[in-house]
């Protein structure tokens, strides 16, 4: 806890992702960064207990569209992951296709908490508006909030299941303080011992044989 009545940035990660695991959503799409840390940490405790699949891509458009993809196949509710500030931009292109393709896409943007805006601090921008009306649901979540009744609305918007809304993309904007990795001595027994993230480097290169020598 940072505060009384204030959840770790970490705990309230967690708490995050099992209201993404109970809703459905199986794949997650990870564009690495600094802010978006404490979601990390708890995506990868999840896969190694099993129960998501992880992969990265450095480049947040091709996250989008890899998650996009991800959600359009299977016809569950797939995420994609983003630090803050110009990071969470570069899915409007993924976010654009999933709402006139009415996709399931769930956006996690990381971002600063709310004392940090509006001072000049870095990767700092206005996020919650940024997909206008191509999301179905988009909310602030404070940072040392709980989370859970917010996730738990955005699957249910990003699946169709609220009435009168077309399955289609949602953002969560996830505000975190630091600390933004473990506490000294905070165990993440779930990981010990497991590879996590999935590099995925798309199509590998063809092997030819030597030309004949003329």
């Amino acid at each position: 806890m940072t505060s009384q009545g204030s959840l770790s940035s970490l705990a309230a990660a967690r708490i995050a992702v099992k209201a993404l695991l109970d809703g459905g959503v199986r794949h997650v799409v990870i564009s690495p960064g600094s802010r978006s840390a404490p979601m990390a940490y708890a995506l990868a405790e999840a896969e190694a207990a099993g129960n998501v699949r992880l992969l990265v891509r450095i480049d947040e458009r091709s996250a989008g569209f890899t998650a996009l993809g991800l959600a359009l196949s299977t016809g569950a509710p797939a995420a994609v992951l983003t630090t803050s500030g110009t990071a969470v931009g570069n899915l409007l292109p993924a976010v654009m296709e999933a709402n006139h393709a009415a996709v399931p896409l769930v956006v996690l943007s990381a971002d600063r908490p709310a004392e940090l805006h509006g001072t000049g601090a870095n990767q700092t921008t206005i996020q919650l508006d940024l997909f206008g009306d191509h999301v179905r649901f988009a909310v602030d979540i404070a940072a040392g909030s709980n989370p859970k009744r917010a996730v738990e609305t955005a699957i249910y918007a990003a699946t169709g299941a609220l009435a009168d809304t077309p399955p289609g993309p949602v953002q969560l904007n996830l505000a975190f303080r630091e600390p933004l990795v473990p506490e000294p001595g905070e165990a993440l027994p779930a990981t010990k011992g497991h590879g996590v993230f999935h590099y995925d480097s798309g199509p590998q290169p063809l092997s030819m044989p030597p030309l004949p020598l003329n």
